[in-house]
């Protein structure tokens, strides 16, 4: 049952009203999806930023460029350097000279890097089906195609 049909007569939300509880619901799962992942990154001893950096450093083809795990990541590049020297102090990421042009550093995952990408796995899904318990299987399909429709979404606005 959606928002509106809850509501009746003089108490149904116009347009605008729905679109801003819808906005509000949306931002509260967000705080709430944050929580549960951190919940469950703890005990992998990483934050969900850094979690979220392993895993794009591993879908590359070679060791990623710092500025393109910024673009890739939405971030400025400060924010990129400040993850890789957590993820580097502790070993799971290293710092690798270009083979062809010595003033790029490039990012590539350690053993220990990539033994976390395994557990930061099973601690994703145990966040997921945390967050997702109380829909069915036909629930969580239709949300996934809802959510496909406003990710994928290129906006005119840029954001």
């Amino acid at each position: 049952m959606s928002t509106s049909d809850r509501l009746s007569g003089s108490d149904r939300l116009s347009g605008a009203d729905t679109d801003g509880l819808l906005a509000e619901q949306l931002l509260r799962l967000t705080r709430r999806l944050h929580r549960i992942q951190k919940h469950h990154l703890e005990p992998v001893g990483i934050t969900p930023a850094q979690s979220r950096l392993l895993r794009t450093v591993s879908h590359f083809g070679e060791p990623p460029r710092m500025a393109d795990l910024a673009t890739r990541l939405e971030v400025v590049p400060r924010a990129v350097t400040s993850l890789v020297d957590g993820l580097e102090a502790v070993g799971r990421v290293r710092r690798v000279p270009d083979p062809n042009n010595r003033r790029v550093v490039r990012i590539e995952l350690t053993d220990a890097g990539r033994a976390t990408l395994r557990e930061l796995r099973s601690a994703r899904r145990a966040a997921a089906e945390d967050i997702l318990a109380p829909l069915t299987v036909d629930q969580r399909e239709v949300l996934g195609g809802l959510l496909s429709a406003l990710v994928d979404r290129v906006p005119e606005s840029g954001c």
